[in-house]
């Protein structure tokens, strides 16, 4: 059987690992990457057929610039996945809490557990691109003294001790991922003389796609963001996120990202129609199927 190769961010036993593998099967083959960028690159460059890539946490909440990369590239959402993550004190076999002086971790996964750590003021928290690399090397370098933040399996991938168990500050701590793939997105600025999306690429709602990911700016005029917001609701759009992020060169303008759910396809691109006249520039991120929430220790990771 063909694998499917998925770019994710970080090494061998991270999240994104996981994720890749709840969403697509075990027939997976992970390409590692160290930053969100080389995942993009890769995926953008066919070395990768899909990408997985976070971009909310229910508790360190968004990743700004991963929204930027998605307005940037001609990426688009396929997909998207909610990973239930309980993070753990990971440290080499015999430590003791009072040996470990600092813990390296990417700042998202130091974000979910300030207050363990707040009970331990010797310890210094230090920022790394990966949960699971600093694992690794803490494994292969036989580090003292030194404790990484990552999933249970992760210990086990490594051959290390689980020093602190279930960390994070809220147990109902899950991190959204997407899943990207390079396919063209549908841009209309203004939507042409007549205001109306002429180009819906990804079908007509098929394959229960309920949900949408999308950019706009508004036109610099008053009220024309509480026009379009309440021209949505008519239509029984759900938003279940609203970001904003300046328009660089453009002061106090700015793109509005929104996360869309519907259960009538016609009627959510009737409201794409009618919200057109109030924009200066859309842009389609992806229409997908609603992800699920799913558990991440019940995967089986090679070491």
């Amino acid at each position: 059987m063909k694998q499917t190769k998925v770019a994710i961010q970080g090494a061998h036993g991270s999240f994104h690992e996981v994720a890749a593998i709840k969403y697509f099967g075990e027939e997976v083959k992970c390409i590692e990457c160290m930053s969100f960028k080389d995942v993009f690159n890769h995926v953008m460059s066919g070395d990768a057929g899909f990408g997985i890539t976070a971009i909310e946490n229910t508790v360190a909440g968004t990743i700004l610039p991963n929204y930027a990369m998605l307005r940037n590239s001609k990426a688009t959402v396929i997909g998207e996945i909610y990973l239930h993550i309980q993070q753990n004190l990971i440290t080499l076999k015999g430590q003791t809490i009072e040996d470990i002086k600092e813990v390296h971790s990417h700042p998202m996964a130091i974000l979910q557990c300030q207050n363990f750590f707040e009970q331990y003021p010797h310890i210094r928290m230090v920022e790394a691109d990966d949960t699971a690399a600093v694992a690794k090397r803490i494994s292969e370098k036989q580090l003292k003294n030194i404790g990484a933040i990552a999933g249970t399996h992760v210990a086990g991938i490594y051959d290390l001790q689980l020093l602190a168990e279930a960390i994070e500050t809220h147990k109902k701590n899950f991190t959204r991922f997407l899943v990207i793939k390079a396919t063209p997105s549908s841009v209309s600025p203004k939507g042409g003389d007549t205001g109306v999306l002429n180009s819906f690429p990804f079908g007509e709602g098929g394959d229960g796609v309920n949900k949408s990911s999308l950019y706009f700016s508004v036109a610099h005029r008053k009220g024309s963001l509480a026009t379009v917001l309440t021209k949505l609701a008519e239509h029984d759009i759900n938003l279940t996120k609203i970001q904003s992020l300046p328009i660089v060169g453009r002061e106090w303008e700015y793109y509005i990202h929104v996360d869309m759910e519907f259960n009538d396809y016609k009627k959510y691109k009737t409201a794409l129609n009618e919200i057109m006249p109030s924009l200066s520039e859309l842009k389609i991120l992806g229409e997908y199927k609603r992800g699920i929430k799913v558990e991440a220790p019940d995967v089986q990771l090679e070491k």
